[in-house]
């Protein structure tokens, strides 16, 4: 009798659908920091509006060419645990049409400009614990080297094949710790090191816009689909689906318990909390949303609703300042959502993992989640704070008092957000940048 044939597994193949989606998805991805920047830039006051976008902004260019050159290969090239390297991926320059990324159906090309995205947006978080103070030119140095120094090694370790938290079984679907833990730890490293802005605590520093707040809050939300429900890498065992689904649950679950704190603690609804609440329902449920059901996803939507609420009045009992609450919100809410993953995952969607209310009395899945967690923000605090302290003792990272009371928007961009005098807010046309027309402005108002 003749030996039975086994065929080998068919190798996977080129899916339009899959790599369709994921172009859309990485778009998506893409509209977050302009989204972002709308949502701090509503936060800050009228001075330092442009900054605020442009810090944001800024990260579009800069990380796109870092990624390009080298951050693709480090990040997601095979080398040891802690870092990768590939050198056919050095620049993009070996990578074939049709190549697909290893055991999907995708292309290299579309994953590595999804995961691009991911790197664009990460360091642009940061920018709203710094609000009104750092320099420009120092701020984009700084977002270089972090991103060189930092983000890609915890993306390594996140998600690489070799990385050591991924090996280890830590589960992080689309960026609970190698996003958000690792800005808002970040943000409370460089804060530490460059100190308050002038007035904290005494001055009154209200969002001077929420209509943009909300707006970018919008978009946050819209964007966060492709983000999360991206991250599975296509769309043929419903697991993507499971994700898009938890997003919006969890979104909706932390806006209703963050209004419902801010009612029960502060007596009113604002428009602000339900901005709040809905992103820190997004940061929770990244890490999470593969592994729990959408009951699980209300849970941890409405525990991080409560909990960021909460954590963001701490810089004003512990005198730091985070000027737009990246600490309370990223930091914190990634914390919760990696961590519920260990109570709450159903072994149901992305992996067999279970959480203690499902099976692990033995809390196995906890431990690795704090695992995780732990090295992230212990690495990320750190790391931050020395490049901070470096460029603070060389270059400076803060713009001076008399520019920071001013207004940093006209000394470091030459530009005012808004025109109130009907004259342009431009360099060309505003009275602060010509004499004559600062004078006829206030014979104007004089004959009036």
């Amino acid at each position: 009798m003749a030996p039975a044939i086994t065929l080998a597994a068919e190798a996977p193949k080129l899916s339009s659908a899959n790599t369709g989606f994921m172009l859309i998805a990485s778009a998506l991805v893409l509209i977050m920091t302009p989204g972002l920047a709308f949502f701090y830039g509503g936060m800050v006051r009228v001075k330092s509006t442009l900054n605020m976008l442009m810090m944001s902004f800024i990260s579009m260019g800069i990380i796109t060419i870092l990624w390009t050159l080298y951050g693709f290969s480090l990040a997601f090239g095979t080398h040891n645990g802690l870092i990768g390297w590939n050198s056919d991926w050095f620049g993009l320059s070996h990578i074939g049409l049709t190549e697909l990324w290893p055991g999907y159906t995708i292309p290299i090309f579309v994953f590595m400009v999804f995961q691009m995205m991911f790197a664009i947006i990460t360091p642009a978080l940061i920018s709203g614990a710094l609000a009104d103070r750092v320099k420009f030119s120092a701020w984009c140095l700084f977002i270089a080297l972090w991103a060189t120094i930092v983000y890609v090694p915890v993306a390594h370790w996140v998600w690489g094949a070799d990385g050591w938290a991924f090996k280890l079984g830590v589960i992080d679907f689309a960026g609970g710790t190698a996003v958000h833990i690792n800005a808002g730890a970040a943000a409370l490293g460089v804060i530490l090191v460059i100190g308050k802005r002038v007035g904290f605590k005494k001055d009154p520093m209200r969002p001077h816009s929420l209509p943009l707040v909300m707006l970018g809050a919008g978009l946050l939300w819209f964007g966060w689909f492709g983000f999360n429900a991206g991250s599975w890498l296509g769309n043929d065992d419903g697991v993507g689906a499971l994700m898009f689904v938890n997003t919006q649950v969890a979104t909706g679950a932390a806006m209703l318990a963050w209004l419902a704190y801010e009612k029960i603690r502060h007596g009113a609804f604002t428009t602000l909390g339900a901005a709040s609440g809905a992103v820190a329902g997004l940061v929770a449920i990244t890490p999470s949303g593969g592994a729990v059901s959408p009951l699980g996803a209300i849970a941890v939507g409405a525990i991080a609703g409560v909990a960021c609420a909460a954590a963001v009045g701490l810089k004003f009992r512990f005198g730091y300042d985070d000027s737009l609450d990246v600490v309370g919100v990223h930091m914190v809410g990634g914390i919760i959502g990696s961590l519920l993953i260990g109570f709450f995952a159903t072994g149901k969607g992305q992996s067999t993992a279970t959480g203690v209310f499902y099976g692990d009395h033995s809390w196995t899945q906890l431990w690795k989640q704090c695992a995780g967690v732990g090295a992230v923000l212990a690495y990320s605090l750190i790391v931050s704070a020395v490049l901070a302290f470096l460029l603070d003792k060389t270059i400076g990272m803060r713009v001076t008092e008399d520019e920071e009371v001013s207004g940093i928007d006209q000394a470091e961009h030459a530009e005012s957000a808004y025109d109130f005098s009907g004259t342009g807010g431009g360099v060309i046309g505003s009275a602060a940048h010509s004499p004559a027309l600062a004078t006829a402005t206030q014979t104007k108002k004089v004959d009036a």
